[in-house]
């Protein structure tokens, strides 16, 4: 099983940020993506989740609005688009694969996003 995330990196507040979730090594199509974010000091979060045939998604309210989570279940990956970027969203932020039958689990490293003037 593997969950590798890219795109993090430093952006200026008010920017745009795109990362990417690519998996492998079990059924994409049968769980719930979702991202989460853990910032220093702070419990790790959920920023969005994604139903595994993607028609139904929910946010953290603190994103609603700045960020869409998307999924494609032919490529096997899932985005997330962040727009109007605060220091606030400053985090690790992590991909997840929850099989919501089974209760399986399954995290990307996570990836580095800085907001920052």
């Amino acid at each position: 099983v593997q969950l590798v995330e890219s795109g993090g990196g430093l952006v200026q507040p008010g920017g745009s940020l795109s990362l990417s979730c690519a998996v492998s090594g079990f059924t994409f199509s049968s769980y719930y993506m979702s991202w989460y974010r853990q910032a220093p000091g702070k419990e790790r979060e959920l920023v969005a989740r994604s139903t595994s045939g993607g028609g139904s998604t929910n946010y953290a309210d603190s994103v609603k609005g700045r960020f869409t989570i998307s999924r494609d279940n032919t490529k096997n990956t899932v985005h997330l688009q962040m727009n109007t970027l605060k220091p606030e969203d400053t985090a690790v932020y992590y991909c997840n694969a929850h099989h919501r039958i089974f209760g399986y689990d399954y995290w990307g490293q996570g990836t580095q996003v800085t907001v920052s003037s």
